[in-house]
C-alpha cells in the first residue's frame, strides 16, 4: 500500500491497483485508472465549488456591512457604488454595470441588452434590488443573466430589507462547457 497527499487530498493505492480517496466528510473507492481521472476532476470541481462558496459569503458580509451603515431605503445605484467600494477593500476584483450580449443561432443580436449589477472575480453575479419586495421576475431576471454570461452562481440582494440575510437569494446554475 502506498499513500499520497495531493491537493489536501488522501489517496491510498493498494495491491489489487485500487485507488482510494478520503475526503474529510467523503470516503469513496474506486477501481482502475479512468475511474481515478474522473475522479480527481469530480475533486477539483468540489474544489471550484468551496471557492465560489467562500466567494459568496465574501460578497454576503460586505453587503451586511454596506447596509449596516447605511441601512435600508436608499435608491439601488447608491448600495451598488458603496458594494463595490467595499469589494475592492477586500481585494477582490469587481466589475459594475458589465453588458452582457445577447446571441441568437451563434449571430449576436444586441451588444448590450442586459447589464449585470456587479460581476465579481468573473465568476459571481450579484444583482442588487431596493424593492419593498423580491418577485419572481426578479429571480428569474438573474437567472437570465447567468445563463447569458455562462456563470455558476448568482446573489440576488435586496437592500430594503430591515434584516439583510432575510433578502439575500441565492441561484445556481449549471454553466455550459
Amino acid at each position: 500500500m502506498s499513500f499520497c497527499f495531493r491537493r489536501k487530498i488522501l489517496c491510498k493505492m493498494d495491491s489489487r491497483r485500487d485507488v482510494i480517496f478520503y475526503f474529510p466528510p467523503l470516503q469513496r473507492k474506486i477501481k482502475g485508472y479512468k475511474d481515478s481521472v474522473h475522479f480527481a476532476n469530480s475533486a477539483r470541481h468540489q474544489k471550484n465549488r468551496m471557492d465560489i462558496n467562500h466567494l459568496s459569503s465574501l460578497i454576503i458580509k460586505a453587503a451586511i456591512k454596506v447596509h449596516k451603515e447605511l441601512g435600508p431605503g436608499l435608491l439601488e445605484s447608491v448600495y451598488q457604488r458603496c458594494m463595490v467600494i467595499e469589494l475592492e477593500n477586500t481585494v477582490l476584483r469587481v466589475q459594475s454595470e458589465v453588458p452582457v450580449p445577447i446571441f441568437y443561432q451563434d449571430k449576436k443580436i444586441h451588444d448590450d441588452g442586459f447589464r449585470i449589477d456587479l460581476l465579481v472575480d468573473d465568476t459571481i453575479v450579484v444583482e442588487l434590488k431596493s424593492v419593498e419586495q423580491v418577485r419572481d421576475v426578479h429571480k428569474k431576471q438573474l437567472l437570465t443573466y447567468l445563463k447569458l454570461a455562462n456563470k455558476p452562481l448568482g446573489l440576488l440582494i435586496n437592500f430594503n430589507e430591515v434584516l439583510l440575510k432575510d433578502g439575500i437569494t441565492r441561484i445556481i446554475n449549471t454553466p455550459k462547457d
